[in-house]
């Protein structure tokens, strides 16, 4: 289960990290508002939790943000604030649950069970972009009636471009999201990936192409 971190304290955030990761979670971990909404837009998380208080924006704007991409991952907004009208903003921005700082470990984990039973009404199955369509469960990629399985990495690298059609990715946000913000892997790795996923598209007959912008990174275009 993937769980989605922002929170601008990196003491807590650490600490957060190591209870979910004690927990068998996988966890990704941010320190500012953008760089939140930038992992929950590309990435396919369980559940995100969101300090209220962050620089670049906040947890209510980022909410709203996730929610307005259409985007139906449950938030768990953390505050040290209690009051009834803050709470009244996180639910009505769209979050799902609200936790009070400080809060025990057990607490966390109790909250989570109750936002992941809740996730059984998401659907997550299918992307889709130009004539493909990434099945999210089986890594399945299919283009008409042509269809080809994606190793781990290909299928990572290929839902982020996927998730920003025509918008250029950098190889450093491929290396983030695909191996980890800790990873040591670099832009040979990224160049590696990126010609299988060409071989696959060419061999699915595919008008959607991945396109290496110069100095700046790889965009997912279709052909006119």
């Amino acid at each position: 289960m993937q769980i989605l971190i922002a929170e601008d304290d990196e003491r807590l955030a650490a600490a957060l990290e190591k209870i979910l990761k004690d927990n068998d979670y996988d966890v990704d971990v941010v320190h500012d508002g953008q760089e939140g909404l930038n992992y929950a837009t590309v990435g396919r998380y369980d559940v995100i939790i969101l300090d209220v208080m962050m620089p670049k924006m906040n947890g209510f704007e980022v909410t709203k943000e996730i929610r307005r991409a259409g985007i139906s991952t449950p938030v768990m907004l953390l505050t040290a604030r209690d009051a009834t009208a803050d709470k009244i903003v996180g639910f009505d921005s769209g979050a799902d649950d609200y936790m009070t700082k400080p809060f025990s470990p057990a607490e966390l984990m109790a909250h989570l069970r109750a936002l992941t039973r809740r996730q059984g009404e998401v659907q997550f199955e299918r992307l889709k972009a130009g004539d493909l369509d990434l099945n999210l469960e089986s890594y399945e990629l299919t283009c008409g009636k042509k269809s080809i399985q994606l190793s781990f990495k290909e299928f990572s690298i290929l839902k982020i471009l996927m998730s920003n059609p025509g918008a250029v990715v950098s190889k450093e946000t491929l290396i983030e999201k695909a191996w980890g913000i800790s990873s040591s892997a670099g832009d040979n790795n990224v160049e590696a990936y990126i010609s299988f996923l060409r071989k696959k598209l060419s061999h699915l007959d595919s008008k959607s192409k991945i396109e290496t912008i110069r100095r700046a990174g790889y965009r997912l275009a279709e052909e006119e």
